[in-house]
């Protein structure tokens, strides 16, 4: 069986939420189908079609709006987007605080984006440090169908496991002899773990692909250093339920002094459970 570029052929609409839990943690990615509306789509379409942007630093055919979590409407809504919420806050346990939210664009004739990871633990001058958490999932919204030719997902399933050197996330890689194409339909959201290897097949179609990408992360795992805190006049205005995903980036519960048998121990912890994959809700 050849396993470079096979396409990934799942069910996602029929997996139960621990089968989806379960995809995420061990392959490192999961598909959640349908989280948007054709509406929704098409109101997000529109509204971006408006916002200004740039060309990638090695092709003018990916365009991007980094930090786009303020332009308004639909677009400053889909941060607290309730399907996707909902499912984090399963795996979480608490309720997301996002780091990023970015816009790209891969119009025709886009190259493949080689393959690397979305965190580093010490930070990078490309991402900075808000995506060094130790637990980041990435919200990958498509906003047209993904086709074998139309810029697909590309992934190393389970690559985020591995404790080899070749698993370093500050290495890129052109292509991989086990990688794997996910292709899904616009609405369709990807979900992956910030250390997972992945990238995108060149675009050849004759149409762009547009993504929105949010990062979020789980109330504990902060960032290895400061970073800059949303604007406090950008808070204000913002839906109160956005608000509540926009906290203190720099929230973490580290507790560097915790003794060795500290007081009120618990006794159980659903979250670690080896049986939370068997969840049906």
């Amino acid at each position: 069986m050849t396993l470079k570029d096979r396409i990934v052929e799942t069910s996602w609409e029929n997996l139960s939420l621990g089968e989806r839990i379960r995809h995420l943690e061990v392959e490192g990615y999961v598909v959640l189908p349908g989280l948007l509306s054709a509406e929704l789509v098409a109101e997000l379409r529109g509204a971006l079609s408006e916002i200004p942007t740039v060309g990638a630093d090695y092709t003018d055919k990916k365009q991007v709006h980094n930090d786009i979590q303020w332009a308004g409407g639909a677009i400053t809504d889909l941060i607290a987007h309730p399907p996707a919420i909902e499912f984090l806050c399963h795996l979480f346990g608490d309720l997301p605080i996002l780091m990023t939210y970015d816009y790209s664009r891969s119009e025709a004739g886009c190259p493949a984006i080689n393959l690397h990871c979305d965190g580093q633990p010490w930070g990078t001058a490309i991402f900075g440090a808000e995506q060094s958490c130790p637990k980041l999932i990435r919200v990958l919204y498509y906003l047209q169908d993904l086709t074998p030719t139309s810029a697909p997902f590309r992934v190393v399933p389970r690559s985020h496991l591995s404790f080899h050197n070749d698993a370093n996330p500050y290495l890129r890689y052109k292509e991989h002899p086990e990688q794997a194409m996910v292709t899904c339909h616009a609405g369709d959201a990807v979900l992956i773990s910030h250390n997972v290897v992945h990238g995108n097949y060149a675009n050849q179609g004759d149409y762009a692909r547009e993504l929105l990408g949010l990062a979020y992360r789980p109330t504990w795992a902060g960032p290895c250093e400061a970073v800059d805190p949303w604007p406090a006049d950008q808070l204000a205005i913002v839906p109160p339920l956005v608000r509540e995903i926009l906290r203190d980036r720099n929230t973490r519960t580290w507790m560097y002094d915790a003794p060795n048998v500290p007081p009120d121990l618990a006794s159980e912890a659903p979250g670690i459970n080896p049986s939370r994959w068997n969840r049906v809700e």
